[in-house]
């Protein structure tokens, strides 16, 4: 996870919530401040977090190096492919959230993948 996110430049975030409590906003807005280009994929809003919303992954031209999806884990099934098609290396899906035909997939298609962890938190233990 150290070297995923020490090469890491660019996030996609799946689900990133406009409403400041919510955690995705919250784990958005510090990967931000470290630095990372943050791309918000959301149903809604046109700006989060100062950033242009996309309404999928396919909708970002630039090159992606972690989508991170806020969603429920059955989700995974149609973002895996998506990721795949996009050409990111990693996809993380986040704390309690968990799919193994995602992860297979994923892991048969030369991808990093993580479940059940907060990108936040493990940057924080890493970095911090």
């Amino acid at each position: 996870m150290k070297s995923i996110l020490q090469n890491a430049k660019t996030i996609a975030i799946v689900g990133l919530s406009p409403d400041q409590s919510k955690p995705s906003h919250k784990v958005a807005k510090y990967m931000q401040e470290k630095g990372y280009k943050i791309y918000p994929i959301y149903p809604k809003f046109d700006t989060i977090l100062d950033e242009k919303v996309y309404r999928n992954l396919s909708d970002i031209k630039d090159e992606i190096d972690i989508v991170v999806m806020f969603r429920k884990g059955e989700f995974a099934d149609v973002l895996v492919d998506e990721v795949i098609e996009k050409g990111a290396k990693t996809f993380w899906l986040q704390l309690d959230i968990t799919n193994e035909n995602a992860k297979e997939k994923a892991l048969k298609n030369g991808l990093n993948f993580i479940q059940d962890k907060c990108i936040m938190i493990e940057h924080m233990r890493y970095f911090n």
